[in-house]
């Protein structure tokens, strides 16, 4: 656990050698969505996953998450942890995060891995906005449900096999939260099994909720992502035999191309074409 200032960010470490390879995860998923990727990329150099504020075992944020403050959050947590330069992994809404670090800190970053990662310019759309407004409240309806128990009773049935009874609790409670709960079931079953408590546990607390809550809210103010010049980067997208989720689906895709930018910056550092 590292302060960033009054709050305590979750962070996870294997590995050792440069350069560093940092994580980062998607719309409301934790550092356990990368521990397959993370176990493999740490047998080749240092990496870390983290949780941000609010979600695994993280301290909830004192202010709004824009993607500005959770990039902030981001650089204090490495200014702790580990000395740039850094190789910037990031899933879908964490791009927005990755590239503001990489605006902001240009000389800190040696290249991104971008995992299917969000348009922000398909999400300024006044359609889209109410899209993110609907999630944001299903979210918070989500908070209340869990801090009565049955998000966390659900979703370790899910994960047990069990339909009937969380899709009887699901309807009543509203409807449109069992197909997000099957849906969250469905991506935690891909990773291994021994992760499957932490994740029911963590969506069994309130917190986790209203973060998600919170950064649907913030996405609505979300702007189009900075250009970056002259820094490498990998982009990898649905196809065949994978969905949104590239690192549980097809995790060898994600470790081949965090090696090659590795490899590409030992090249650099030892004065290699």
């Amino acid at each position: 656990m590292i302060d960033v200032g009054g709050r305590r960010l979750h962070i996870y470490q294997l590995g050792d050698g440069a350069p560093t390879v940092v994580l980062e995860s998607g719309l409301a998923a934790t550092s356990l969505s990368w521990r397959i990727v993370q176990n493999e990329v740490a047998k080749f150099t240092r990496v870390i996953s983290y949780d941000r504020a609010g979600l695994g075992w993280s301290d909830p944020s004192t202010a709004p998450p824009t993607v500005d403050r959770l990039g902030e959050d981001l650089h204090r947590l490495l200014l702790a942890a580990a000395a740039p330069p850094y190789i910037l992994a990031a899933h879908s809404f964490g791009a927005a995060i990755v590239r503001a670090y990489a605006s902001r800190y240009c000389e800190q970053v040696c290249g991104l891995v971008l995992v299917d990662p969000i348009r922000t310019e398909e999400w300024m759309s006044e359609e889209k906005r109410r899209v993110l407004r609907r999630g944001a409240a299903l979210s918070r309806r989500g908070a209340f449900l869990a801090r009565i128990g049955l998000v966390g009773w659900c979703l370790r049935s899910l994960l047990a096999g069990s339909r009937f009874l969380p899709k009887v609790i699901g309807t009543t409670a509203g409807g449109r939260g069992m197909p997000v709960m099957n849906r969250l079931a469905g991506e935690v079953a891909k990773m291994p099994r021994e992760l499957w408590p932490m994740v029911a546990e963590h969506w069994s607390a309130p917190k986790s909720f209203l973060a998600m809550a919170a950064q649907l809210e913030a996405l609505q103010g979300i702007s189009a992502a900075p250009p970056l010049t002259g820094l490498p980067e990998t982009l990898l997208t649905p196809g065949a035999g994978r969905g949104h989720w590239i690192q549980l689906d097809q995790p060898e895709l994600v470790i081949q191309a965090i090696r090659d930018l590795v490899n590409l910056q030992r090249d650099r550092s030892a004065g290699r074409p």
